[in-house]
């Protein structure tokens, strides 16, 4: 039997809880800090926070946020959005965050990624590919929350990003985001066989099925958001998590 993280993503925005569908339509769910302390309770694996509405926007991270909702959560916990500097990078980790997700700033900065690495370790610092198909439908990597093209593919990325020294990437798909359809297993396959680094898949996912697929397609890590947060057809908001016997019969047991 081989236990593997699956962790919940919660997209902050104007100090709320949103998720979107294909990194749009951002729908409100409520107080991040309520999800954070329901998930406390699940003793979920990790948690990762990212907020869409710096990167949007172009701002710095909210450092006073940031701080405290890292004094409530009990499991390790991911922060993205905004990050920029070095400088940035130590303060989330001063402020109780046990990793940093760079996104934007990994293709205009590639340095900063070996800087953050040096300076806090390679474990804590992650690049999230977020990635989708150009018109010609080959895969690209998208900057600000998904509205600029790099023109680089996610498998060139990858490699970049593990040479300039990251521990981890998230290969985030914009197309799957939200819709229930299934993580990209064929992307998954050809970033895994192409670095050594951690992979964790995240969009698309609907059930436990989806997360067995991924880590046999190469994954070390399953995330995902949809399925924590809402219940049922019509999407009401239910913080969730499976118990850990569950994910033993539906995941552990099964990879």
């Amino acid at each position: 039997m081989r236990r593997i993280r699956v962790i919940p993503v919660l997209l902050m925005q104007n100090n709320g809880l949103y998720k979107t569908v294909k990194f749009a339509n951002a729908n409100y769910l409520g107080d991040p800090i309520n999800a954070v302390k329901i998930f406390n309770e699940k003793e979920v694996d990790e948690l990762l926070l990212l907020d869409i509405g710096v990167c949007r926007s172009k701002s710095k991270p909210d450092f006073k946020k940031i701080e405290i909702i890292a004094g409530e959560a009990f499991m390790p916990m991911g922060y993205g959005g905004g990050v920029s500097s070095v400088e940035e990078i130590k303060r989330i980790i001063f402020s109780g965050f046990e990793k940093v997700i760079i996104g934007t700033a990994a293709y205009s900065n590639p340095s900063l990624v070996g800087e953050g690495s040096r300076l806090v370790g390679s474990q804590s610092i992650v690049v999230s590919i977020d990635y989708r198909n150009n018109l010609f439908g080959k895969p690209k990597v998208y900057g600000l929350s998904g509205k600029e093209n790099t023109g680089m593919s996610p498998i060139d990325m990858a490699k970049k990003m593990e040479d300039s020294g990251a521990g981890e990437l998230i290969l985030h798909s914009i197309e799957r985001d939200g819709t229930y359809t299934g993580y990209d297993l064929d992307l998954i396959t050809k970033i895994s066989e192409s670095v050594s680094i951690p992979i964790v898949a995240c969009g698309g996912a609907s059930e436990a099925k989806d997360f067995v697929n991924a880590v046999r397609a190469g994954a070390s890590a399953v995330a995902a958001g949809s399925v924590f947060v809402y219940h049922g057809h019509h999407k009401a908001v239910l913080i969730s998590y499976p118990s850990q016997d569950r994910l033993k019969a539906d995941l552990y047991e099964k990879i």
